[in-house]
Order: C-alpha cells, then sequence, then structure tokens
C-alpha cells in the first residue's frame, strides 16, 4: 500500500498500570474508528516514567515480551485490522530487563521486538539503573500495510539509528517518547530543547528520505516536577511537518501518508545515491585522535 493512515496516541498516565492499558486500547479504538491503519502509543505506556528515580520497586512493572499486555493488544489490532507499536518495560530474565517496542500486525500476530539501543542516564532520566541496551540490533517489521522502522526516545539523536533502520528498508521511523521539561525552567530553554528534540528527527527525514512519526506523551509527573510536553508529530520525507500535537492537551490524531513520496524525495534530493560508504570506516570509532 502507499497511503497509510497512522494513528498517534499522545496521553498522560497514571501509577494504575492496568488502567492505563485500558485507556491506550480506548484511544486505539478511537484511532481506528477514525480511518487509522497503522497505530504508534508513547514509550512505556503503561506506567508513569519511573525512571526519575533509582527504586527497585519499579522492576515489579516490568512484564515479559510477548506477553499479557501484547496478547490484549494483539487480540484489540486483530480485531480492529490495526497494526499496533507498544512500547513496554520487558523482564527479559531474573534481573535482566529492557526497553522494548513490540509491533502487531493487522490480524493480531506478533511481529517481533525491538530492545532500546542507546540508554541515557540524566538527571530525572536514570534508565541505566533499569535498561540493558538492545541486543537485538536495528529492526524494521513488515506488516500488512508498510514496513516500519522502530527506534525509541533517546535513539531520536543518533542520525546512525536512524540511517540504519532506513537502509534495512523501513518505509517509516516510529519514535515512541518519554520527553519532557522541568518545571523549574525558564520558557526560553523549554522552546530551545523542543526545537532540538524536532530538529534532529525532521533531519532523520530529510537525510534518509523517509516520514518520521514522534508520539510522546503529555502531562505532569514527578510530583509536578516534570512536564512532559507533548508535541507529537509527523514529518514528511523532506522534514515538513504534516502534524503537530499540541504541548498540553491528551489527543489521538489520525494523519494520511504516502509512502511513494520517499522514491520522489531521493531521486530529486539523491543524498542516498551519493553516499561516499568507502569513507565512513571512522564512524565506528569512538573519538579520533589526532596523531
Amino acid at each position: 500500500m502507499s497511503k497509510v493512515k497512522i494513528g498517534l496516541v499522545q496521553m498522560s498516565c497514571t501509577a494504575d498500570k492496568a488502567a492505563n492499558l485500558r485507556k491506550a486500547m480506548d484511544r486505539i479504538r478511537e484511532a481506528a474508528a477514525n480511518g487509522a491503519q497503522i497505530v504508534c502509543l508513547q514509550e512505556l505506556f503503561t506506567s508513569l516514567y519511573f525512571c526519575d528515580v533509582e527504586d527497585y520497586e519499579n522492576f515489579k512493572l516490568a512484564e515479559e515480551i510477548p506477553g499479557a499486555s501484547t496478547e490484549a493488544l494483539g487480540a484489540l489490532a486483530a480485531e480492529l485490522k490495526v497494526v499496533v507499536i507498544a512500547s513496554l518495560f520487558e523482564k527479559r530474565a531474573q534481573g535482566l530487563y529492557h526497553n522494548t517496542t513490540a509491533v502487531l500486525d493487522a490480524d493480531g500476530s506478533y511481529l517481533g521486538k525491538y530492545r532500546k539501543m542507546h540508554i541515557p542516564d540524566d538527571p530525572a532520566y536514570y534508565e541505566k539503573f533499569y535498561f540493558t541496551p538492545g541486543d537485538l540490533g536495528y529492526k524494521v517489521f513488515k506488516t500488512k500495510y508498510a514496513t516500519l522502522g522502530v527506534l525509541i526516545c533517546w535513539d531520536q539523536w543518533y542520525p546512525e539509528a536512524a540511517r540504519i533502520t532506513a537502509l534495512m528498508g523501513a518505509e517509516i521511523l516510529f519514535y515512541p517518547t518519554a520527553i519532557g521539561w522541568a518545571t523549574s525552567q525558564d520558557e526560553a530553554t523549554n522552546i530551545e530543547q523542543y526545537n532540538a528534540w524536532q530538529t534532529i528527527q525532521r533531519s532523520h527525514a530529510v537525510a534518509n528520505g523517509v516520514h518520521v512519526v514522534s508520539v510522546n506523551r503529555v502531562g505532569f509527573e514527578q510530583d509536578g516536577a516534570m512536564k512532559f510536553w507533548g508535541g507529537s508529530f509527523v514529518a514528511n520525507p523532506f522534514g515538513s511537518l504534516i502534524y503537530k500535537g499540541s504541548h498540553d492537551a491528551e489527543e489521538t490524531k489520525v494523519v494520511e501518508i504516502d509512502t511513494t513520496a520517499t522514491d520522489r524525495y531521493r531521486t530529486h534530493w539523491p543524498f542516498m545515491r551519493d553516499r561516499r560508504i568507502d569513507s565512513y570506516q571512522p564512524i565506528t570509532k569512538r573519538y579520533i585522535d589526532e596523531g
């Protein structure tokens, strides 16, 4: 299919994991009722963003993948004939956890998972305490409606991840996300941070000639110290915004894209053609020291 309707679910979460899952499923139904064929949920949508603290109790939020959540979402996907992209806290084994996104096809089948490769460790984002870096590599998923590439939040800042996923055949790059502002920050800093976040992802669309879909959570968490900035968006293969969500409201939005635009943009702006793959070996080094 060339024209595909994408559903973005931007929502707030509570401490009630079951309620968050029900809410997300209701929003998937809403998106499907408005024509969505692929629906992307935000990062770690079944809980509050728990990585603001290093607390061993939070490991109890993790689950097996595939497991209970993917079974519920798979049944819904089959009922509605939609693809679901679901970001979950994976318990792989005792003491081994990942930040993982599962993909359910439109017939409800579990297509597989992507484990977040880049793990941050910043104030209020202590993800290295919880998540082992992904070891499945970069992934694409051939769904009923399109071939998808899925990356997760902090992966957004790395052009290498977007490039490799695009080279693997992804027609659309999806980024489930959980990112916000400290409420103590000034407005100028907030604007600068959001613009950088959006700009880097739009640049992935331009460099790779693919649509980019970024879905963020919204609302106050961490006892009001953090406001997740929403601003979910869709960019076309030249980085132009097709849709941008608000910074404050929960939104379920359906956006139609045409994946054949990739060929047009890549032909007229042949960045892929002109890549000098013979010169890129230094990118595999941590840093290039002189001498």
